[in-house]
């Protein structure tokens, strides 16, 4: 029997696929990175019977990078990045093994069927699938077609059966498309991020961002944001005037006209005005219209207008957003939500979709109204010709998806009931009025049918007071008229909506890619996200631009990027050269960056003014072991030590806090050591500012701490202070931290494992001899008379924590709370070894021990 496997972009995707196309009666079982799930079954293919496979990948199967040794941001000039350097393709996440994994499951098969995302991203998963799989797959007759492509919008059983049996192949040009963007992102944004991050954060100590980054889109959408700060800044108000009268007839309410002038710039013109319009003491009717006008109910919903009403309306992110449309698109609740598109097609299954709605109480009444009036076409839209409009595919409940998943769910589902609904109708009166030789006007909406508004009252005529009847000629008696004084406004910041829209309009990242961009330039603290979701430039922001705007306005500029957008397009439609298109604008980013290093002083002169020098800056820590002076600790990201004397800068690990280690030294350097923390439940080490730069061994790697240094005979080096290979990761050891009394723990030097051991000892001693099960170093633990938890009340026991009996019941295995992912300041972790004393090889991984320390797992 012929085997197919079939490959999802998400373990959920691929299990509810599964479970339509198998009718429920697929096995399952869990993948070998522990991932990914595999369902089987057997049924029809190609008019054979055959054995499915269904599994999946986690996004991106490989991503983009410079080969190792340019990755060194120290030893590469950045300007290489453009052309020189190579790339290759890496795994995406190496800890879940996906090369691997897909290889094992597609050993033997015959076919294979992939159901990735149905847009450029998915084309380009399709063939890092491929890439991995063909090497291992049964070799078919020449001319049979063993690779096909899946296409569908929803996870709906008509959607997937109609996919199955319409398979396609997947598209190559839409693939290049991909590989292109992220050949240009990657070269053109490692290039200007590497040396202006260097530059500026070399000189500069409040900053306050760990990386000055660049990007091809993310730098427009910044300047969008910059632009409306500096309108704001620059706005100045101008005073105006405008003529304000109030007319009555009868017993009736006053009513406020408005003077068809509308304002005047001068108040002598203004006061003139009053004075011509007080000579009449009444107000001529002197015309009365009526008209009947319509609210268009709106296109069907494409993902652009989604971000915008989530931000404006439901006050969520970007990001955010489509975080949750995915989830209720893989649930199977809502359509693809990356679409372009605002165009149902003639067969799309409207009254069926809406049916789907009839007995949800929120909407019920009127979907059933709708269903027996029968329902309106959409209004025609754009057809972009990738996914339909974003729908609901079935009925929910807030319980089901959740407090954000639910608003968002409900403002989708409502939208499309609105496209399929009447527009809202209702009457527009208005009536000009003559005072004197001023004109003047009022008008008010009185509702005729509500349409779509019933599903989205928020877009509802407001009820205004019924505007009097009245006929031409008609008169009112004049009860006030006077000259009110304004000013003019400034605009406001930038809403998150009004950015996506801006993006939309110039070309800047895909519906798929506006989310990332805006999400970039808050992280990097650049924008902050105000009241009402505006964007507000922070000063390292308004500065970047700025220097942008004074050395390559293009490089700020929306126009170029768009222009490459447009070049990858045509890529993916097959009418362009992959290889052309990114050697050509490699070409023209490669001259602007030469340009922009010719030019950096420009934008210094805008950073002199609103950052300090990095001299200015700190407060005094450590004495350097060069002068001896005291060194600053420059807190603002990314936190450093700086020596002003010898006018030197020193890298520190991130996302914790830094104090003076006992003004112990290092022996190899003379500076004083730093003690590098988490927290109070987290992980400590002890590290030598100028070593963590400056590696001094082979076989350390920069960002090394005390707790991985191979020094021979320094108290607080991994010799002296190691302990045992770390009981879950494989290269890390456990080190004793030394500061940790009377809570005392060792904490593995790669990963976040905490072991707690000894509490309330006296003294703790790592010994010299080493453990004849398990080779890892013993430990000495003395202890005080009232709180030894030794038996026999002895207080002192040297012995292995994995293996001693006597230590059993004293060691506790956590998980160390970090602050964030921890940084550690350039180089990569270099494999696992023993203490380094030369007489030992690689510790033995306690196993026995290990599962005695799993059962403390917290």
């Amino acid at each position: 029997m012929r085997t197919v496997l079939m490959v999802a972009e998400k373990p959920s995707l691929a299990q509810s696929i599964a479970k339509i196309l198998s009718k429920g009666s697929c096995t399952s079982r869990k993948g070998l990175n522990g991932a990914c799930s595999v369902h089987e079954y057997n049924g029809s293919f190609q008019s054979q019977t055959v054995r499915f496979k269904m599994t999946s990948v986690c996004g991106h199967v490989m991503s983009l990078d410079f080969i190792g040794k340019y990755n060194n941001w120290d030893k590469v000039d950045p300007a290489e990045l453009f052309s020189k350097a190579p790339t290759e393709k890496k795994e995406a996440n190496p800890k879940l093994s996906m090369v691997k994994f897909l290889q094992v499951e597609a050993r033997g098969c015959d076919y294979v069927v992939l159901w990735l995302d149905c847009d450029k991203e998915g084309e380009n998963i399709c063939f890092e699938v491929l890439d991995a799989i063909q090497p291992v797959m049964n070799k078919g007759i020449v001319r049979d077609q063993t690779v096909f492509r899946a296409k569908f919008s929803s996870i709906t059983d008509t959607d997937i059966w109609n996919a199955m049996n319409r398979l396609g192949e997947p598209n190559r040009n839409e693939a290049l498309s991909v590989d292109a963007r992220q050949e240009l992102d990657l070269r053109i944004g490692c290039a200007f991020t590497r040396f202006q991050t260097k530059y500026f954060q070399g000189k500069y100590g409040n900053l306050d961002s760990s990386l000055i980054s660049f990007g091809p889109c993310q730098t427009p959408t910044l300047g969008f944001c910059v632009e409306r700060h500096d309108k704001i800044q620059s706005f100045k108000p101008e005073t105006y005037w405008v003529l304000q009268a109030k007319v009555f007839k009868g017993k009736d309410t006053p009513l406020t006209l408005d003077w068809n002038r509308v304002r005047v710039f001068d108040r002598e013109v203004g006061q003139m005005f009053v004075n011509l319009a007080k000579i009449s003491k009444e107000a001529k009717v002197e015309s009365v219209s009526k008209k009947e006008k319509v609210k268009q109910r709106p296109q069907a919903l494409n993902t652009v207008e989604m971000l915008r009403v989530a931000s404006s309306a439901l006050g969520m992110g970007p990001q955010h957003t489509m975080q949750i449309a995915e989830r209720l698109y893989t649930q199977g609740y809502i359509s693809y939500p990356r679409t372009e598109t605002t165009l149902y097609h003639e067969n799309f299954d409207l009254k069926g979709t809406l049916k789907q709605q009839i007995n949800n109480t929120i909407w019920a009444e009127e979907v059933k109204a709708l269903l027996s009036t029968g329902i309106n076409r959409p209004r025609k839209g754009n057809d972009a010709g990738d996914h339909p409009p974003i729908t609901p595919m079935r009925s929910a409940s807030e319980g089901e998806l959740g407090s954000d998943g639910w608003r968002l769910y409900e403002y989708i589902t409502r939208h499309f009931i609105a496209t399929v609904s009447q527009d809202c109708q209702y009457l527009q009166t208005t009536i000009d009025f003559k005072i004197g030789t001023e004109a003047f006007s009022c008008s008010g909406k009185t509702l005729i049918s509500p349409g779509y508004t019933t599903v989205m009252p928020w877009q509802g005529i407001p009820l205004e007071e019924a505007m009097p009847a009245c006929d031409c000629g008609d008169t009112f008696t004049v009860e006030e008229i006077k000259l009110v004084e304004q000013q003019t406004s400034p605009p406001h910041y930038l809403t998150e909506a009004e950015l996506i829209t801006l993006m939309e309009k110039h070309g800047i990242g895909t519906d798929a890619s506006i989310p990332v961009h805006i999400n970039n330039v808050c992280q990097r603290n650049y924008v902050t996200v105000e009241n009402g979701r505006r964007l507000k430039p922070t000063n390292l922001g308004i500065v970047l631009v700025h220097g942008y705007y004074k050395t390559d306005a293009e490089l700020v500029l929306p126009t170029i990027r768009s222009a490459v957008e447009k070049q990858l397009n045509l890529i993916a439609q097959g009418k362009a050269n992959y290889q052309q298109v990114l050697q050509h604008t490699l070409e023209i980013f490669k001259r602007k960056f030469h340009y922009f290093v010719d030019s950096i002083t420009s934008m210094d002169e805008l950073m002199e003014v609103s950052f300090s020098p990095i001299a200015a800056t700190g407060k005094p820590l450590s004495r350097c072991g060069k002068c001896h002076r005291f060194m600053k600790y420059i807190q603002a990201k990314p936190s450093r030590l700086h020596c002003s004397h010898c006018d030197e800068t020193y890298s520190l690990p991130q996302n914790g806090a830094i104090k003076l280690y006992k003004e112990l030294r290092c022996p190899l350097d003379d500076f004083e050591l730093v003690l590098w923390t988490s927290g109070a439940r987290g992980k400590s080490y002890p590290l030598c500012p100028y070593c963590f730069s400056h590696p001094p061994f082979r076989d350390m790697k920069k960002g090394m701490g005390c707790n991985e240094c191979t020094h021979p005979t320094c108290q607080h080096s991994l010799n002296a202070l190691g302990i045992g290979q770390c009981v879950e990761c494989d290269s890390g050891i456990l080190v004793l931290d030394p500061t940790s009394g009377p809570k005392w723990r060792m904490a593995c030097n790669k990963c976040n494992v905490v072991v707690h051991f000894f509490e309330h000892a006296h003294k703790i001693q790592v010994a010299q001899e080493s453990c004849d099960a398990c080779d890892a170093s013993l430990v000495a633990v003395d202890f005080n008379k009232t709180r030894t938890p030794l038996p026999d009340n002895e207080t002192q026991h040297t012995g292995c924590v994995f293996c001693d009996p006597v230590f059993q019941d004293v060691v506790e295995l956590k998980h160390a709370t970090m602050r964030h992912s921890m940084h550690r300041g350039g180089g990569a972790r270099r494999g696992g070894r023993g203490r380094g004393r030369g007489r030992r090889g690689n510790p033995k991984k306690p196993k026995d021990k290990m599962a005695a320390l799993a059962a403390y797992f917290v």
